[in-house]
């Protein structure tokens, strides 16, 4: 079995930085994408960042050059450094994990970390 657990979320004001972790653990052999998703109050779900095994990446519009996603594959652990930080980037986020099976077709899991909440406020 996989767990991600994050950690780095916090009170923020406007204009500052928060670095968020997810260290994944248990049965790995490897890991395919990861990524960063958020929800604000009252809103759905979306996609923050993710980077891929070899390292690219994709952001969303809304955080394009204030947020950086990078991995650590020897530590299974994903960051998100966020710079800039406004009031709309207010909440909870998710770290995600795609995790292969051990036998063929190798197809991955999907994993979910519990969340971390992130409030920017002054």
């Amino acid at each position: 079995q996989v767990q991600l657990v994050e950690s780095g979320g916090g009170l923020v004001q406007p204009g500052g930085s928060l670095r968020l972790s997810c260290a994944a653990s248990g049965s790995i052999f490897s890991i395919n994408a990861m990524g960063w998703y958020r929800q604000a109050p009252g809103k759905q779900r979306e996609l923050v960042a993710a980077i891929t095994s070899g390292g690219s990446t994709n952001y969303a519009d809304s955080v394009k050059g204030r947020f950086t996603i990078s991995r650590d594959n020897a530590k299974n652990t994903v960051y998100l450094q966020m710079n800039s930080l406004k009031p709309e980037d207010t909440a909870v986020y998710y770290c995600n994990a795609d995790v292969p099976v051990p036998f063929p077709p190798y197809y991955g899991m999907d994993y979910w970390g519990k969340g971390t909440l992130v409030t920017v406020s002054s």
